[in-house]
């Protein structure tokens, strides 16, 4: 486990500071339980490198690589011990030694790398936010199936061992009833109209960013997703959001309440309450660790479960149990489809649109 209480505060350290604790550990036999599948990544950022450093804690790596430079994609290849590297993604979608493929591209890109994909008859990972809105969503999914592949969000929310087991307690009625969601995320990101957070070309703004993680941890503890959402936004000069706030409500009368905020620090902090009990969790996209205090008596239960460096081999391996018929992996994909709704309608409410979608 990581202590997340010393942990850096840039999630890009955090994450190294993570992979560095896990390399003397042995490498858990209980994630990678489907048949292995032939993996290819599109893009060479930080995700892709996180991805492959994931890979290799596994003794596993990556069977191809594309990037829209070519030198990149084989500068990567070489660091990180990649067999393939393709000058286009028509290459990688024609090899038939590949059978799935890791989207790591900004948030707008990702609907044409899924069309081309899924259409080659290959199952997709897609990092968040899988796609721009529900309408590219909603393409994406029926692609996936008229093709007879598996379309999952890495959104980390999904797939870390955590919530996995905190979930299952809350169906079983561990909990009681669950009733409210309190959920922030703020990050300091320096005003910038040329980096992707603020920039509308690239799909920039706090909703899609960091949205999506608050948005998830809310609706996987929800009995169903939310049919009342009130929200408002404050966008900047370039016309995304960089601050929101949401409200949400199911037909049980659950309750969500969201804020976001990406030009001002606040805590990455989840407090889901019960009738029995609240769950407070930190650091809450790639929590292992998370508390419970109990109504009755004050007392607090400490829950951990997986390992923040294993973040994106969850990913990987929820995938390949989809494809070897796990049905509950493979309906992670409608949760995803929950949030991109309140995401979509949100932004709508609050004017932003990005250029693909005029």
């Amino acid at each position: 486990m990581v202590d997340t209480s010393a942990a850096p505060l840039d999630a890009e350290a955090a994450a190294k500071a993570a992979f560095a604790a896990a390399q003397s550990k042995q490498f858990p036999s209980d994630i990678f339980t489907a048949p292995q599948l032939r993996w290819a990544v599109i893009g060479c950022g930080v995700i892709a490198n996180q991805m492959a450093e994931s890979l290799a804690l596994a003794g596993r790596a990556l069977a191809g690589v594309q990037n829209r430079t070519l030198t990149k994609a084989k500068a990567f290849a070489a660091a990180h011990g990649v067999a393939s590297v393709y000058g286009s993604l028509e290459e990688l979608c024609a090899d038939p030694g590949i059978d799935a493929v890791y989207i790591t591209t900004p948030h707008n890109t990702h609907i044409t790398y899924l069309r081309a994909c899924l259409a080659a008859g290959k199952h997709v990972l897609c990092e968040k936010s899988i796609t721009l809105n529900s309408a590219e969503l909603d393409e994406a999914r029926e692609l996936a199936h008229a093709h007879g592949v598996v379309l999952m969000d890495a959104t980390t929310i999904l797939h870390m061992p955590l919530y996995r087991q905190l979930v299952a307690r809350a169906k079983a009625g561990d909990f009681g009833r669950m009733n409210l969601a309190q959920v922030s995320f703020g990050s300091f990101k320096p005003y910038d109209v040329h980096t992707r957070f603020y920039n509308r070309s690239l799909a920039g703004g706090a909703m899609l960013d960091i949205g999506v993680y608050a948005l998830s941890i809310m609706r996987i503890f929800m009995e169903s997703a939310p049919t009342e959402v009130v929200s408002l936004g404050n966008t900047c000069e370039t016309g995304v959001d960089i601050a929101g706030g949401l409200v949400c409500r199911n037909a049980e009368g659950q309750l969500g309440v969201i804020s976001l905020t990406m030009h001002s620090k606040q805590p990455k902090r989840a407090v889901i309450s019960f009738d029995k009990c609240y769950i407070e969790i930190d650091q809450y996209p790639r929590a292992d660790r998370a508390r419970i205090v109990w109504t009755e008596d004050g007392r607090v239960e400490e829950v951990e479960a997986g390992e923040e460096a294993y973040a994106l081999c969850y990913e990987m391996a929820d995938l390949e149990r989809a494809v070897a018929g796990d049905v509950e992996a493979a309906l992670l994909i409608d949760y995803a489809a929950d949030v991109m709704r309140i995401m979509t309608d949100a932004r709508a409410a609050w004017g932003v649109v990005y250029p693909e979608e005029e």
